[in-house]
Parts: structure tokens; C-alpha cells; sequence
């Protein structure tokens, strides 16, 4: 993973047992909880819908007064949301991506392989490739003990909305 710890460390355990998982609050040992923000600007999931709420205490007390939620916006993940969000945190938790669990998992009829169906990830991927940062065949993705440092780079290739990304307001990973 991209943190540090100590051999003996409940996350390093989990990884080393293929039970890592992550949210957006981080990495953890709880798989796919849904999380509940209370406060100004806190972020909640709940399956397939992240929401965040008002940021300024005035509509937030506001809300809180009509008894409504004080959500000030929100977003419902599409299918193919929640395959990128699948393959991200695979990526980022077992340094590796099967198509044949992916197709269990959620139902899918890729026609030939992964890199078919992500064919302008895969682009980005055989250039990580070269660099000696992951493998790649048809059915799967495994990211190489040096690529660990910078499966947060790799990962990214599948988050579309990065992707699209002109403005570039947020922290980034070297």
C-alpha cells in the first residue's frame, strides 16, 4: 500500500490476506461499510452515493432547523462508476485486478478481456508497463513490489472524472 506500517499491524495483516479495503476516509479492514457524515462539510457513502454537507453554518443550521438534511450536494455513481471504484481499490488493496472476479462480482460480459473493454486505460498502463511498475495480460492487472510506492498513480488511470479533470484545484500524488 501507499502507508507505511509495521509487519504487525492490523492493515498489513489484512493486506497480506487479501482483506484490505478502502473508503474514501482511507484504508481499513471493514469491507465496503457505508459511512455517515455528521457536521459542516463531512462526507458520507452510503452504497452507491456520496454526499457532502453545507459547508457554511448558517445553511447548515438552517437545514438542521426545517429538520432536513443538510446534504449541499451529492452524487449517484452509474454502473460503470462502481467497476472503476471496484478495480481502484483492488488495485490499491491487493496490487492486483482479476476479470474473472470482476465478472462474478458485478454481473459483466466483457467480450474479450479487460483491455477491450478499458481499452484507453490500457494505453496508460503499458507505458506503466515499461517502467516495470505492473504486469498486464488479458484477464489481469498485477502492480510490482516497486510499483507499490506508486499504486495511487496507477490506480488513478481508471478515475475517469481525473481523467476529464481540467482544473487542477486538488492535492495530487507525485
Amino acid at each position: 500500500m501507499d502507508h507505511f506500517a509495521k509487519p504487525n499491524d492490523e492493515l498489513a495483516i489484512a493486506q497480506r490476506q487479501g482483506q484490505l479495503h478502502r473508503n474514501f476516509q482511507g484504508y481499513t479492514t471493514q469491507p465496503d461499510s457505508d459511512l455517515i457524515g455528521f457536521g459542516m462539510t463531512s462526507i458520507g457513502m452510503l452504497n452507491d452515493v456520496y454526499t457532502q454537507n453545507q459547508k457554511r453554518l448558517r445553511d447548515y443550521y438552517r437545514a438542521i432547523d426545517y429538520q432536513t438534511l443538510p446534504i449541499e450536494r451529492g452524487v449517484t455513481l452509474d454502473a460503470d462508476d462502481i467497476v472503476r471504484r471496484s478495480i481502484i481499490m483492488e488495485l490499491m488493496c491487493q496490487f492486483q485486478v482479476d476479470r474473472d472476479a470482476l465478472v462474478k462480482k458485478y454481473g459483466l460480459s466483457f467480450k474479450h478481456s479487460l483491455e477491450a473493454h478499458f481499452s484507453q486505460e490500457y494505453l496508460d498502463l503499458r507505458n506503466l508497463e515499461s517502467d516495470g511498475l505492473l504486469t498486464l495480460n488479458p484477464n489481469r492487472i498485477t502492480i510490482t513490489p516497486i510499483g507499490r510506492l506508486l499504486v495511487r498513480n496507477i490506480a488513478s488511470v481508471f478515475d475517469r472524472y481525473l481523467r476529464a479533470q481540467t482544473y487542477n484545484g486538488f492535492s495530487k500524488a507525485v
